[in-house]
């Protein structure tokens, strides 16, 4: 999000395609040397990955920073100065069915779901919106005093990342912090937590510049997994520039898992599978 949220136009070119993999290369080795991966977890952390069910489609103009599941849509979140919006999709055909504009100053991030809400946080405006789920009407906005990226809601409780390896607790109707967690894996930190999900009691979260979810206890912050997502996207998916994944969705009744990723053509209803299983 934050090399490419510089990107004030989707439409990189190649010039800009090439800046942007120069970038995300020396954040990748920065990731891979101070967070917790699957190369360096401690033996507790369980390995995964996927199998694809379903191929759906994307807006790939959409700078994807949240994504939820919920009656046979999808609810996103898009980012980028100028052009940020809240959504509802059609799983199915990609259709957006609902928008709402955010303010043109404003650079929405992570979105979740709760009590016929919708919470949509903002990256440096220290601002948090409250919409009606069906209408899309804003309630309420509240102040968040740091860098907003992912949200999920869980166990009665809102959670927040910024980025670093700390996640904060939110009560839903006070809209206060009332709590914050640290996550490791191995006794390291596991920095650069972006969008988030909660799924059977655990979080999961997206780890920025990487194609890896990690699996986090709500209680500890220890990490109890790390499901390895490289792959989705095909060469042909790659010929417009895109950029990286980011968006978890679950459906809970279905127990299917829906990802994608920012100007990603492509939505992938996906498995996740122990390691050793083959794709």
């Amino acid at each position: 999000m934050r090399v490419a949220a510089r990107m004030q136009n989707p439409a990189l070119g190649w010039a800009g395609a090439a800046a942007l993999v120069i970038g995300g290369l020396w954040l990748a080795a920065t990731f891979l040397e101070q967070t917790g991966t699957p190369a360096n977890s401690h033996p507790g952390a369980r390995h995964y990955t996927y199998q694809v069910v379903n191929v759906y489609p994307h807006d790939r103009t959409a700078f994807t920073q949240g994504l939820a599941y919920a009656d046979g849509f999808l609810y996103e979140g898009t980012g980028l100065t100028g052009q940020s919006s809240l959504r509802k999709v059609e799983l199915k055909t990609g259709r957006v069915v609902q928008f709402y504009s955010l303010p043109q100053e404003i650079f929405g991030e992570g979105i979740t779901l709760y009590d016929g809400r919708i919470v949509q946080l903002t990256w440096q405006s220290k601002v948090g919106y409250v919409y009606d789920l069906k209408t899309f009407r804003l309630l309420q906005t509240f102040p968040y005093r740091r860098e907003g990226w992912g949200a999920t809601y869980g166990s009665n409780r809102l959670i927040f990342s910024e980025g670093s390896d700390w996640l904060y607790y939110y009560d839903p109707e006070t809209l206060r912090q009332v709590g914050q967690l640290q996550v490791r894996d191995g006794g390291k930190p596991v920095r650069f937590l972006n969008e988030l999900e909660w799924v059977k009691g655990e979080i999961f979260a997206n780890v920025w510049q990487s194609d890896r979810v990690v699996r986090i206890s709500p209680k500890t912050g220890n990490a109890l997994g790390w499901i390895d997502l490289q792959g989705l996207l095909s060469v042909e998916d790659r010929v417009v520039p895109v950029d990286v994944l980011n968006g978890i969705a679950y459906d809970p009744t279905g127990d299917r898992f829906f990802v994608t990723g920012k100007l990603w053509p492509k939505v992938f209803e996906i498995k996740i599978v122990p390691a050793q299983s083959s794709r």
